[in-house]
């Protein structure tokens, strides 16, 4: 799997604070998804992260997926004690792309063609042409056009049956429409396996209506996550754009989420229309691989809330070094 991330720096300045350079201000939500994220490496085999246009500044920055995975290297051997298939960070940092700056909220003509390659959109297509029958997974949290850029090359320059292969190794799973080469994707590949969440991701915000929400404010955070779980907990933040609402918000987490709860047996990822732990969804055209969300939207997110959050927070104290204090009360 492949995780496309709008990624800010780790010192990010939450968008809704009015202030700060414009380098600096974004929305957090990436980074507390990808805490989430790596914890998940010993069940999802990370083949790429891709950093694409984040900020005010709409620019692409590998050092700061970098920033994050040297976080990550400091809890990752004691990760390996409770799994040892938990990738390294050295591995991490070498399938970690950069993709094409200035690319958020444009049309699709000004992201795909001529002369728009990218170091992610060449990487992507050298992971595809592996010869692995297996399908590779694209979890969308930013703009998906690396990924339209890579399939755009593949079509212009080869033949209609090896395009045909390499489309139908490919899954995937995007977080809303944030730039204008998911819908070209849509209007162009009928066949691509698709998967859009437009209502679905918001189960995963903390005050949603009908969840629980002391299972993922910030009070939860910081015993189970945010306090004495090394590093990479303690970079998680308080709240996404909105500085006022203090919890998990995590829009992108439900794209891997959909493969974990698959890992744990609670859905088939190949079939969007099961209940599973990245919502349910429908195929309104059966002439289309494409998935939408299901009418009761992100109900079907935060259902799992209890069951999610428990597996985090285990996984989260898989961080605490066999040399450190327990936290007072976390883990209970």
């Amino acid at each position: 799997m492949v995780v496309l991330s709008d990624f800010p720096p780790l010192d990010v300045i939450p968008v809704g604070a009015g202030h700060g350079p414009p380098e600096k201000r974004s929305d957090p939500d990436d980074v507390q998804s990808m805490v989430r994220f790596l914890l998940y490496g010993n069940d999802l085999e990370i083949e790429g992260l891709v950093a694409s246009s984040a900020t005010l500044a709409n620019v692409a920055r590998r050092r700061n997926v970098l920033d994050i995975l040297d976080l990550y290297d400091q809890v990752d051997d004691d990760l390996r004690r409770h799994d040892p298939r938990y990738p390294t960070a050295d591995m991490l940092r070498s399938v970690t792309w950069e993709g094409r700056s200035g690319t958020y909220g444009k049309p699709v003509g000004e992201l795909v063609g001529e002369g728009k390659d990218s170091e992610a959109s060449g990487a992507i297509i050298r992971l595809v042409d592996r010869p692995d029958p297996r399908p590779v997974w694209f979890c969308v949290w930013g703009g998906s056009c690396d990924l339209a850029q890579a399939i755009w090359k593949v079509r212009a320059t080869r033949s209609p049956a090896e395009l045909a292969r390499f489309l139908d190794k490919l899954r995937v799973y995007a977080i809303a429409r944030q730039d204008g080469s998911t819908q070209w994707l849509l209007d162009s590949f009928p066949g691509l396996f698709v998967i859009l969440s437009e209502r679905n991701y918001m189960g995963m915000f903390w005050d949603m209506p009908g969840s629980d929400r002391k299972l993922a404010d910030l009070a939860w955070l910081d015993e189970h996550i945010r306090s004495g779980h090394g590093p990479l907990g303690a970079i998680y933040p308080k709240s996404g754009a909105n500085l006022r609402s203090e919890g998990v918000i995590e829009g992108d987490s439900p794209s891997f989420l959909h493969l974990a709860g698959g890992v744990h047996g609670r859905n088939d990822p190949e079939r969007p229309d099961q209940a599973g732990w990245g919502g349910r969804f429908v195929r309104p055209d059966s002439s289309r691989n494409h998935w939408f969300d299901a009418p009761a939207g992100g109900e079907t997110v935060w259902r799992w809330r209890a069951e999610v959050q428990e597996d985090f927070a285990r996984r989260a104290d898989w961080m605490r070094s066999s040399r450190g204090p327990r936290a007072k009360g976390a883990g209970s």
